[in-house]
């Protein structure tokens, strides 16, 4: 999923629609027996062209210096490249250098129990300030830092990893965009252009990488990683979408993992990705902003927006048609409101400040409001990384899978689901409408199960998350046997791990230090609500 942090605001594809941090599912449609034996045939020849990639890459080693002083990562922190292939099926063909960081153990080297690597979730994060976890003295991971070094990579296509590109990236901030939710066919006519449109920039601008941009890649290219990082086994934190590139990996390599923790899990059932996955967020996210317009009006007295949730929403119904009306600074209309706004169903580090701002605005503060969301365009660095971002989780999600073509079905679909879920069904569906006239051949995604090897797998929700439902969790505990379930009751903020819950908190370090998991699953009371 597309992991929005505040400093991402703004964010927003193409020219119109809205950037939502999502992670998204189609109907992966059975191939015809004679492309399934093609389609082995071809998986056959990657297995071994990640062997080979591996072996290469261990004989290698990372030449580890200290980092560039752009990327903004403290000594002691260092970094290095990987090679991986292009096309694994054309393992001595093309390279692609990724990027990687490390911090070594803060422990002795007899604590020392190797490498931590970690992905963040996007399609399109980068897990290269992992690592500052340990620098800035982050105190939920004091306890792994001593046994592991925390290592953190840009996947290919982000970052500093041969970084692709659909549009302009001072282009593709640009505001105000069109306001997703259609009153026309006229409006959909137009955004069903921009999308097309953004799908053939992809392919201009980032064509040869395309074909490549896949999860079932990205978890060979965490193998390599592994290979050259002198680990025999892999230990593995992902978050959000990082979750399933750890489900593909487990999947596609059992046995060499020693330790996986996937927190905030997207559903790995084939008829999940990705068509569906985005459907069920924009499910997900109407509950979650539910749950925050409940905690904005239990802290009347703090924001005065109302004292209820309908008066809390009223207020937001209001505040979108002023600024569909007149974008409010000549810059904020309804697609930055839902690209800023998403954040607070997010995560819960983002309820005080998006409804501060929200308080401000009714108050008569505007400037409050543009400063937040806004884009800056003298934050060329900033806007780069955002576009690249939105790139790669189009990529990716286009090529892991077969989408829907058909007009008809996307607008009936999101037609109906925005009766009822309006805050993001629309703005979804034009983030992702790309992969409908996707230029390169889609793929069908691995089918995610235990193969002999796998060790148990830690799983970490919280029920109501917005970007990955509940049910993602239960689905990858039920393919991955002997895993366990740790689910965060009434609780909806996305990735568990970074949240003080000493019921979660240990349970991560015990696994992650001794590989001892509970003997049953384990429910936790939520970690504690956002006080004003």
């Amino acid at each position: 999923m597309r992991d929005i942090r505040p400093k991402n605001r703004a964010l927003a594809l193409g020219s119109a629609g809205v950037l939502v941090t999502a992670t998204m599912i189609t109907s992966a449609l059975a191939a015809p027996a004679a492309g399934a034996a093609e389609s082995r045939h071809g998986q056959d020849r990657e297995a071994r062209g990640a062997a080979i990639a591996a072996e290469r890459a261990a004989k290698a080693g990372i030449d580890w210096q200290d980092c560039p002083a752009d990327w903004g990562l403290e000594k002691p922190i260092q970094c290095g490249w990987v090679s991986v292939p292009l096309n694994y099926a054309k393992p001595y063909g093309k390279q692609v250098k990724l990027a990687v960081d490390r911090i070594g153990n803060t422990g002795t080297k007899k604590e020392r129990q190797g490498a931590l690597v970690y992905n963040p979730g996007g399609p399109g994060g980068s897990g290269m300030r992992f690592p500052r976890r340990v620098t800035t003295k982050n105190p939920l991971w004091v306890n792994t830092a001593k046994a592991y070094d925390f290592v953190g990579f840009d996947p290919r296509g982000v970052g500093h990893s041969a970084p692709i590109s659909c549009i302009d990236p001072q282009e593709f901030v640009k505001a105000p965009k069109a306001d997703p939710v259609p009153d026309t066919e006229a409006d959909k006519k137009a955004q069903r252009k921009l999308a097309r449109e953004y799908a053939d920039g992809c392919y201009e601008r980032s064509g040869k990488m395309l074909p490549y941009m896949t999860t079932p890649n990205t978890a060979r290219d965490l193998d390599v990683i592994r290979a050259a990082l002198g680990e025999k086994k892999l230990n593995y934190l992902g978050v959000s979408y990082g979750t399933y590139l750890g489900a593909v990996y487990g999947t596609l390599f059992p046995g060499h993992v020693r330790r996986m923790i996937v927190d905030s899990v997207v559903n790995p059932s084939r008829e999940n990705i990705w068509y569906e996955a985005n459907l069920g967020q924009d499910v997900a996210f109407e509950g979650r902003w539910k749950d925050w317009e409940d905690w904005v009006a239990a802290n009347d007295a703090a924001f005065h927006l109302g004292t209820t949730r309908d008066a809390v929403q009223a207020k937001w119904l209001q505040l979108r048609a002023t600024a569909k009306k007149n974008p409010i600074g000549g810059l904020v209309g309804p697609a930055e409101l839902i690209s800023f706004f998403q954040s607070a169903p997010y995560y819960d580090s983002s309820w005080v400040p998006v409804a501060t701002v929200f308080s401000k605005y009714v108050a008569g503060d505007t400037q409050a409001l543009v400063d937040a969301a806004a884009p800056d365009l003298s934050d060329t660095a900033g806007n780069i990384a955002s576009e690249n971002g939105n790139a790669v989780y189009t990529a990716v999600e286009c090529t892991d899978a077969k989408w829907p073509t058909s007009w008809k079905k996307w607008d009936r679909d999101n037609t109906r689901l925005n009766k009822d879920y309006p805050f993001m069904t629309w703005a979804n569906a034009w983030m992702n409408l790309p992969c409908a006239t996707w230029p390169v051949k889609q793929q069908t995604p691995v089918d995610v199960k235990t193969h002999k090897g796998l060790p148990p797998v830690l799983i970490v929700q919280s029920t109501r998350d917005a970007a990955t439902p509940y049910e993602g969790a239960v689905e990858l505990h039920h393919r991955f046997k002997g895993s366990r379930l740790i689910t965060e009751k009434d609780a909806g903020s996305h990735g568990v791990t970074g949240l003080v819950n000493p019921c979660i908190n240990q349970r991560v370090d015990t696994y992650l230090l001794t590989g001892k998991l509970d003997g049953a699953d384990v429910t936790c009371a939520p970690h504690a609500t956002p006080q004003p």
